[in-house]
């Protein structure tokens, strides 16, 4: 008799076409041969390379979490010819049986079978668990090609926003949520699911640019307890909203925002982050008069149209740039106006972009 792997499944018909679901324990990750395309040029492959640099993330992700990791099914398919026995009574429940060479090709989970693997070889206990799998019968190359075009055509990533809002595990994230949930000023002007605004927005900034300015805000400062952080970078946040009274407005309705956005560079993300990095030099320097010095950011032309200023800073031939060097020069700007220091980096930055403009 021919031997075979056999595992429990589920019987199913997409397009006319039987395929299998099943739950394989990590073990069998390892155990079971996926056939490895990696050494054949990419008209002949049915999978893109494993970007091997990927794996320790996510095999990092499962160690960080044992408690609580969660991954979507793998989907694989065979190049064999299967038999499916029924369960009793039953026509969709029953065991799977696949020929010991057959060639499982994965269209969509490579890189966590890798991870899984990986993360084996420290917590050999997860062999034990389960993961879902995708069974679909593949006959040529070309068939297994459509697949991955298929499984990937319509697959967009989560706006950062949206990843920030939903992530427990992160810190920071926590930090810049509970600033914007307990301040009456953010609350109404951040947008908490979109990393890039429409024209019509009524918000001024992103819960992904307000995650960057918190965390520039209170490196070196955090004390690790959530609320105590969060009400020190809230109060920075809330006393800095009161120099710039068009946020205001645009919370009351009594001004569209876009309005504001399209005028000024101080309703935008990457000034947002240059006043966290100048407000963290701030408190450091001056933890005791911090509000007052404040007031010097009202002396700042914020104007878009004050190209002299900004252009080659905060904007490249007039579009708002988020590019960390622009960050940075910003940040000199706003530090400037301040009477902070510049920090090694920063002056670096800051001479290198005279000398250019003097060429």
């Amino acid at each position: 008799m021919e031997p075979t792997l056999t595992f429990p499944a589920i019987r199913g018909v997409q397009a006319q076409r039987e395929y299998y679901v099943a739950m394989w324990s990590l073990r069998l990750m390892r155990q079971v041969s996926i056939f490895n395309e990696d050494e054949l040029p990419p008209e002949l492959r049915a999978q893109r390379i494993l970007n091997k640099a990927r794996i320790p993330e996510i095999s990092g992700y499962i160690l960080d979490n044992p408690d609580d990791y969660v991954f979507s099914a793998l989907t694989v398919s065979i190049d064999s010819d299967v038999k499916f026995e029924p369960i009793v009574g039953q026509d969709k429940l029953g065991i799977l049986k696949v020929p010991m060479e057959a060639k499982f090709i994965i269209n969509d989970g490579q890189h966590r079978r890798a991870a899984i693997i990986e993360a084996l070889e420290q917590r050999p206990e997860l062999a034990h668990e389960t993961i879902a799998v995708v069974f679909f019968l593949d006959i040529g190359l070309e068939r297994c090609q459509q697949m991955f075009a298929d499984l990937n055509r319509h697959a967009i990533r989560p706006s950062r926003s949206l990843g920030l809002l939903y992530d427990h595990r992160n810190d920071k994230a926590k930090l810049a949520k509970l600033v914007i949930l307990k301040s009456e000023v953010f609350r109404e002007i951040v947008d908490m699911e979109k990393s890039s605004l429409a024209k019509r927005s009524r918000k001024l900034f992103t819960l992904s640019a307000f995650f960057n300015a918190c965390a520039d805000l209170v490196e070196g400062l955090a004390t690790g307890v959530l609320n105590d952080d969060a009400s020190m970078a809230r109060e920075f946040w809330e006393e800095v909203a009161k120099h710039f009274p068009s946020w205001t407005q645009v919370r009351l309705g009594r001004m569209p925002a876009s309005e504001v956005r399209e005028g000024y560079i101080h309703s935008h993300g990457i000034a947002l982050q240059a006043i966290g990095k100048a407000g963290n030099a701030m408190l450091k320097l001056h933890p005791n008069d911090w509000r007052k010095r404040l007031s010097a950011l009202e002396k700042i032309d914020w104007s878009r149209a004050n190209a002299k200023v900004w252009e080659g800073r905060a904007l490249i031939g007039g579009k708002v740039s988020k590019v960390t060097t622009n960050v940075t020069l910003t940040t000199n700007v706003i530090k400037k106006a301040l009477g902070l220091p510049l920090d090694p980096e920063e002056q670096k930055i800051e001479t290198a972009t005279r000398k250019r403009d003097l060429k």
